[in-house]
């Protein structure tokens, strides 16, 4: 495995954050540059809602805008998420060359998911992955992931529940009407919980998984202004989806 570029950073607003995501894909997409693994948590909660996930059904909307609680939606798939503080957020931009792997959607989430699961085993012997991009201890899930592709590179970007409560999560998200077999219908007060790690020590645990040590100085600025504004074109939400037009940034 060739070194990985590390990022540990955090970006003042929800917003920049998922941007950054997407100008770190688009970078790598066009200049071939290292791959990067990026670090990062969100000091305020927000909602992120996969590509295709609609609001009305995954968001307990009125509580979102009770709370001022931002709702945004990201470029990969998967579901929606409650992002903030306990919620060590990941994302690894990987060109599709780096393995054969990566040239499958399935085989990309055993490929990371299992590297993932890995560095994290010495506080939870038990994860294991679960579903298509889970990981889970005992059954149930302290980890989701999602991919977005491009023609030579990769975004896959997770969470891992260190400290968020689940009970923070039901307060604004729905039961998903799409969930693996293994859920069970069970609400999210008893299908997910934390693992037991010291912050610092997972996050250099997931760094040494993949070689990266070396820290960018850098990161691509011109591509987050652009980033930034898909992820607010993307974040106006219809009449249809949710009764009411405007953004909720």
């Amino acid at each position: 495995m060739i070194p990985f570029g590390l990022l540990d950073l955090t970006l003042p607003s929800p917003v920049e954050n998922l941007a950054l995501d997407e100008a770190l894909l688009e970078d790598l997409e066009e200049s071939e540059n290292t791959p990067v693994l990026r670090l990062w948590e969100s000091d305020c909660d927000f909602v992120v809602l996969g590509r295709s996930s609609r609001l009305s059904d995954d968001v307990f909307l009125h509580a979102c805008r009770q709370d001022d609680i931002p709702i945004l939606r990201r470029a990969s798939g998967g579901g929606t998420v409650l992002q903030g503080p306990g919620c060590l957020s990941y994302a690894l931009i990987l060109p599709i060359c780096l393995h054969e792997h990566l040239r499958d959607i399935r085989l990309t989430n055993s490929f990371v998911l299992q590297r993932v699961a890995n560095a994290l085993s010495r506080w939870q012997p038990a994860i294991a992955v679960q579903g298509i991009s889970d990981l889970t201890v005992n059954g149930c899930k302290i980890s989701g992931s999602a991919q977005r592709r491009t023609r030579k590179a990769i975004l896959f970007h997770g969470t891992i529940l260190y400290q968020m409560d689940a009970q923070k999560i039901s307060r604004y998200l729905k039961q998903p009407k799409r969930q693996p077999d293994y859920r069970a219908d069970r609400p999210h007060r008893e299908f997910l919980r934390t693992i037991d790690a010291p912050l610092e020590e997972m996050k250099r645990a997931i760094a040494n998984a993949w070689h990266a040590h070396a820290e960018l100085k850098a990161w691509p600025n011109t591509r987050l202004t652009r980033a930034i504004a898909h992820v607010v074109e993307r974040s106006v939400f219809e009449e249809a989806e949710c009764g009411t037009c405007g953004t909720n940034l």
